[in-house]
């Protein structure tokens, strides 16, 4: 009977490695939810708190990188629903990042790039970063949003056609 116990604390030792291990990937994740850094901190930091606390849950043998995903999408939105109701204000001036030139083209295009992902509905964001970033099969992509696989792809492809309105001021026809 205790070979069984150390078993399963091995098994849930070895998911919370992988969870530390799967952090960076949670960072860019947030990034789609929010442009502010300490929002996004925040954001990882409640879904790392999440899943620790509810480890036993999750289901060896399942993607853990999907799971994850799932409870960061769920805090955001909740979040997002305690914070339209509260209605905090305005952002604070201060907080504004201070506009500065790019020194290289790099850099122009990567501001180019998060304008136009900025730009974009949350739900195309999030299928773009989830399939066209994380590589994410449609499959994980429409478990992480509970819903079907073809919504996944229509909102896949309006994300792709907008993103390249914004970049190139053109449709993909």
């Amino acid at each position: 009977m205790p070979a069984t116990g150390i078993h399963v604390f091995h098994q849930s030792h070895h998911v919370e490695e992988q969870v530390v291990d799967l952090i960076p990937a949670l960072r860019a994740f947030a990034r789609t939810f929010t442009s502010v850094p300490f929002e996004a901190d925040d954001l990882v930091q409640e879904t790392l708190f999440r899943a620790l606390r509810s480890i036993d849950q999750f289901e060896p043998g399942t993607s853990l990188k999907s799971w994850l995903f799932t409870i960061m999408r769920n805090a955001f939105r909740t979040q997002y629903k305690i914070r339209t109701r509260e209605s905090p204000g305005n952002t604070n001036c201060a907080e504004l990042p201070i506009p500065m030139a790019p020194p290289q083209e790099w850099s122009v295009l990567n501001g180019e790039l998060r304008n136009a992902l900025a730009s974009l509905t949350p739900e195309h964001r999030e299928v773009l970063v989830l399939v066209a970033g994380f590589g994410m099969s449609y499959k994980e992509a429409a478990d992480i949003c509970d819903c079907a696989i073809g919504t996944i792809k229509s909102r896949l492809s309006r994300a792709r056609e907008e993103l390249m309105v914004q970049m190139h001021g053109n449709p993909l026809n």
